[in-house]
């Protein structure tokens, strides 16, 4: 059975307006910077941050929201963190105390 998906008329109008308002240069659109995507974080510096914030494995793996075993497997480089793991130890490892809150 197929989801129908509500139509927004207002929605659509707006942006369509928004869209002429560009094209005829009367407003420009905001850009954002996109940090570059990082694909790796070495072992040593995962077990750098986690003494930084002097926590224990299950303590930082609480932090991330992870299990143990995760971060013993990163630390020991067994794994590597991808993806949103990989982000937020990225932002860690800038502001450390983001993690403590």
């Amino acid at each position: 059975m197929k989801k129908e998906i509500p139509f927004k008329e207002a929605e659509l109008v707006s942006s369509l307006k928004e869209a002429l308002k560009h094209a005829q240069g009367q407003v420009t659109l905001r850009t954002a910077k996109v940090p570059a995507r990082r694909t790796t974080m070495k072992a040593a510096d995962i077990v750098n941050l986690r003494r930084k914030l002097r926590a224990s494995t299950p303590v930082f793996a609480a932090y991330l929201n992870v299990s143990p075993d995760t971060v013993r497997g990163w630390e020991k480089n067994r794994r590597r963190p991808s993806g949103p793991a990989l982000r937020l130890l990225e932002i860690a490892a800038r502001e450390p105390q983001v993690l403590v809150g």
